[in-house]
């Protein structure tokens, strides 16, 4: 008598998938694979921009990598001071990836700033709050340097104009500066500190309103919102003031704790609309600095990091180099 059919294995809740943007991560119930932003490069003094790189234990859950640009005179010079919140959807990405590596690299020798490039831990293991938690708390380690402390990192200490301080990030990490600087206006910083200025590239910004860049791209739309509802499990949704700076409940754009605002948008971004929205309210909140706003024609989400070597992108980074060296 022939063998009953063997049924087939039960499938596990491991094999649920959550949420999937591929070729770059797919999540499942209880674990998740990255495919894209995880790779590691070291830091080193690079050859063809005399930028030098160094890695810095902020404490046991947050980092950062340094960049120093080349004193051509050996001399102690005083240099902006660019506090960076890399993108990635909350959930990938890394200040120790070859891609922020050479663009760092290339950066900080055009605008002769100092970088420091956090590294924040990532949702969905380490859901939204836990990287504005991590954000703030490098902010609070660079600014702690005001206090000349004997244990302070030398190359902050040696050449860090604190009157120079800016936050920035690009999507996800431009979400996160705008936070930052929200709670500098709640809470104030150690030492005197302000943030002179704030760079907002292609900021990652939702809402249940339509704008007309949500057409662009309506799947990757549709995306985006999944995405923060799975790094974010506690959030309200779309409106939440974490995601929607602009709704009932957000702090008031009209105390944004600093002078400066430039905001960069492409063209073809479907977060395109977001970014303007941000600027505009901006400037008709009764906040008293001044913001600026730059298009990348024709392109896309993050096209800086994709093409860096594209008119576009020298463009935007030339910018973003004097907005901050004004």
């Amino acid at each position: 008598m022939a063998a009953a059919p063997t049924a087939p294995p039960a499938a596990s809740p491991d094999d649920e998938i959550v949420y999937e943007s591929m070729p770059c991560i797919r999540i499942y119930k209880n674990r998740v694979e990255r495919y894209f932003g995880s790779e590691f490069v070291a830091a080193s003094t690079d050859a063809a921009t005399g930028v030098a790189s160094k890695d810095v234990v902020i404490s046991p859950n947050v980092s950062a990598r340094l960049y120093l640009p080349r004193f051509e005179d050996g001399s102690a010079k005083k240099l902006p001071i660019l506090v960076y919140y890399h993108g990635g959807g909350f959930c990938l990405g890394s200040a120790f990836n070859p891609t922020f590596h050479a663009y760092f690299n290339a950066f900080a020798a055009l605008a002769n700033v100092l970088v420091v490039s956090v590294e924040y831990r990532l949702a969905p293991e380490h859901p939204v709050p836990v990287a504005y938690a991590d954000s703030w708390e490098a902010l609070s380690w660079v600014v702690s340097h005001l206090a000349n402390a004997g244990d302070a990192e030398p190359w902050i200490a040696g050449h860090a104009d604190f009157s120079r301080l800016y936050l920035g990030g690009e999507s996800a990490g431009s979400n996160i500066a705008h936070h930052m600087a929200m709670r500098v206006a709640a809470e104030g910083l150690p030492h005197g500190a302000e943030i002179r200025g704030l760079v907002m590239i292609h900021p990652y910004f939702l809402g249940t309103d339509k704008v007309p860049s949500d057409e662009l791209a309506p799947v990757v739309r549709e995306s985006l919102g999944s995405l923060w509802r799975v790094m974010c499990p506690a959030t309200t949704g779309e409106d939440d003031p974490l995601i929607n700076p602009f709704v009932d409940g957000a702090p008031a754009l009209e105390v944004l704790a600093c002078r400066r605002v430039l905001v960069c948008v492409g063209e073809s971004d479907v977060l395109r609309d977001r970014g303007r929205a941000y600027y505009d309210r901006l400037r008709a909140s009764g906040w008293r600095g001044e913001a600026e706003i730059w298009q990348a024609p024709n392109k896309g989400h993050t096209f800086h990091l994709l093409e860096p070597h594209c008119d576009e992108a020298v463009a935007q980074d030339k910018v973003i180099s004097d907005f901050l060296n004004r």
